[in-house]
């Protein structure tokens, strides 16, 4: 099996989603803001789901499974395709995003009680290891925060892709 497979392109692909699902629309600052804690919610729900390096192996084998499910949810609906690499690579993120992982990243960002408890159990895994994780922007969001990432933080809103998979998340936790 290959050594040198990454949750990287899973954890990009599905906090872009998310961010295009659940757009800020305040300049440039409000979006990096929005889209940092996107990419925290999304980084503890892949670590959660896929705890071990086997793990991540596999899923970098058979793929995450794409965006299909949650585009529908969310309305999308894809330009059609004109043939062109520029149409095909605007699509091809697409096949990375996790529904799973989108899923429990939307109930991470909805409830921040549930998010503190994620990340602490995020140390329990293989990715954590010895690195200094920090995940303030998602578990401590200040006023700025909350205001850049008002539709990626609305519980109401992240409803319809948060209840997808909140149970299997909820047992992983054990609540």
């Amino acid at each position: 099996m290959p050594t040198d497979v990454s949750l990287s392109p899973l954890i990009a692909a599905t906090a872009q989603w998310l961010t295009r699902a659940y757009p800020s629309g305040h300049g440039a600052l409000e979006r990096g803001r929005a889209e940092a804690q996107s990419r925290q919610a999304v980084t503890i729900a892949a670590w959660l789901r896929y705890p071990t390096d086997v793990d991540v192996q596999l899923v970098g084998l058979t793929g995450p499974g794409g965006s299909g499910r949650l585009d529908w949810i969310a309305g999308y609906e894809a330009p059609p395709a004109d043939g062109s690499a520029a149409a095909r690579d605007e699509q091809a993120w697409r096949t990375w995003v996790d529904e799973v992982v989108a899923s429990w990243a939307a109930c991470l960002l909805g409830a921040p009680a549930l998010a503190v408890r994620a990340a602490g159990a995020v140390g329990g895994t293989e990715h954590a290891g010895a690195l200094p994780v920090a995940f303030r922007r998602l578990t401590e969001p200040d006023g700025d925060d909350h205001r850049a990432a008002a539709l990626l933080r609305h519980p109401d809103l992240l409803a319809p892709v948060a209840d997808l998979h909140r149970a299997r998340l909820l047992e992983r936790l054990g609540t």
